[in-house]
């Protein structure tokens, strides 16, 4: 019986003395390593194994019915990919040799120092993570299908592009460490998050706040809460959102916003798992799983030292970034179909047929505020659309024409060039770029002209001149 996809896999501690499970397991514990199974009797090793996934198991030599001796090449031929810590009291070099050399991941003499026994522990499980991660993203890769389709329910999208972004993310979603996601404003980087969450397999909920306008003290009390007494006019101790998403999923947005000595706080908690609330001075610990979203270039923000460098790398161990709408145009007839639909049902109207010269205008727009802005223009467009079978669009041509035609959202103006491959004159610049605006929009002038920025008859006008 395989473990779920994405929820945390144990560490199995074997060993015939009930103390050192127990305070092995509490070590763990304290570290922030949740789950945890002990067996004192090794003959129940191999049977568990059989019938769950494991992350890691921790491995006494001398036991009575089966020792570890015998098991621990019997685990390395029938589960190469797990991970085995040998924990004995024995200090032979010859016994540690024989050991790493049947396969063992690492070797500890009895009693261990903490740090070094929490520190084996949690190389062995990202090890067995990034086995996983690459063995999930290959299988991916090769069949070109995703396992969990229902997780992407609420994304619509046709683009390989996205595809590929699914197949990583279900890839390391079972992995603890966070995720960053970066994309422009109105891509869907929320959506994206819940996704994330639901691949996670956590059974604690997806809890979002947005970070932009906080302050270091309105961050801290929003995240991690307070004590009764810690400020003025706090009466009552109040739990953090870091508290409702344990066991879940804390959606960071807007992380680029986040203040310098909130950062500070930030990196804290996800290197220690542990944090502060205001006026206490009792660390809690916290098994949320972090999610980030942002629209600012963090790279930019770190040369302007007004992102730590340290968090960012904490941060983007899974990285996505979402294409913007233009990068994905095969996307727009899907989605202007959908929102057609939705607009109509809502307004309890019956559906329009977008006309034809509408998805050449569509997809000839750079759509600065990607899919939400699509979303409420053809919302807008509907709204305003009185009777007949197919969509008015003079709301949506006046809105495209208010933009600056012709212009990238990164202001690079269309190149043109005279047939002579000499710098044009103004006159000979108003014929390429009309020219260019009729053959994008199929040569529909209508279509031509709301691209162009001017009204139908003032590009028959100039068409004329020509």
């Amino acid at each position: 019986m395989a473990q779920q996809p994405g929820t945390s896999l144990p560490v199995v501690l074997v060993d015939d003395e009930s103390a050192v499970l127990f305070s092995s397991k509490m070590v763990l514990n304290s570290a922030g390593v949740r789950n945890v199974q002990v067996i004192e009797d090794s003959r129940q090793l191999m049977p568990l194994l059989e019938k769950q996934e494991a992350g890691l198991v921790v491995l006494d030599l001398f036991m009575p019915y089966i020792s570890g001796t015998q098991l621990l090449p019997e685990i390395v031929r029938s589960h190469p990919e797990l991970p085995v810590i040998v924990m004995t009291a024995s200090q032979e070099i010859e016994t540690a040799v024989a050991c790493m050399r049947e396969g063992a991941f690492d070797y500890l003499v009895k009693p261990v120092e903490e740090s070094r026994f929490v520190s084996s522990v949690k190389r062995a499980l990202e090890m067995r993570m990034l086995r996983r991660q690459m063995v999930s993203l290959k299988n991916s890769l090769i069949t070109n299908r995703l396992e969990n389709n229902e997780a992407f329910s609420g994304i619509v999208t046709v683009s390989r592009k996205m595809r590929s972004l699914f197949q990583y993310l279900e890839a390391v979603a079972g992995s603890g460490e966070p995720v960053l996601i970066t994309g422009e404003t109105g891509t869907g980087k929320e959506l994206l998050a819940h996704a994330a969450h639901r691949l996670s397999g956590r059974s604690g909920k997806f809890v979002p706040v947005n970070l932009a306008g906080l302050d270091d003290t309105l961050f801290s009390d929003t995240l991690f809460g307070h004590r009764k007494g810690a400020y003025s006019g706090a009466d009552t101790a109040r739990e953090g959102i870091i508290a409702q998403a344990a066991g879940g999923t804390l959606f960071l947005d807007e992380i680029g916003d986040l203040s310098l000595p909130s950062q500070v706080k930030l990196l804290r908690l996800l290197q220690e798992g542990q944090y502060y609330p205001l006026g206490s001075d009792v660390a809690k610990m916290s098994d949320a799983r972090i999610v980030c979203a942002t629209h600012r270039d963090l790279a930019v923000l770190m040369e302007e030292e007004a992102f730590r460098s340290d968090l960012f790398y904490r941060l983007s161990v899974h990285q996505v970034d979402i294409p913007p709408l233009r990068g994905r145009k095969e996307d727009i007839p899907v989605l202007l179909a959908l929102f057609i639909a939705e607009a109509a049902e809502s307004l309890g109207r019956k559906t329009p047929d977008p006309p034809q010269e509408l998805i050449t205008l569509l997809t000839n727009y750079h759509f600065p505020g990607n899919v939400r802005e699509l979303r409420a223009m053809v919302y807008d467009a509907v709204a305003r659309h009185k009777s007949g079978r197919i969509l008015g669009i003079k709301s949506i041509r006046k809105t495209i024409g208010k933009k600056v035609a012709g212009v990238s959202p990164g202001g690079k103006g269309v190149a043109v060039s005279s047939d002579e491959g000499k710098y044009p004159t103004l006159k000979e610049a108003e014929r390429l770029h009309i020219e260019e605006a009729l053959r994008r929009a199929g040569n529909n002038q209508g279509t031509a002209a709301a691209m162009l920025g001017i009204s139908r008859p003032a590009l028959n006008r100039r068409l004329a001149r020509m």
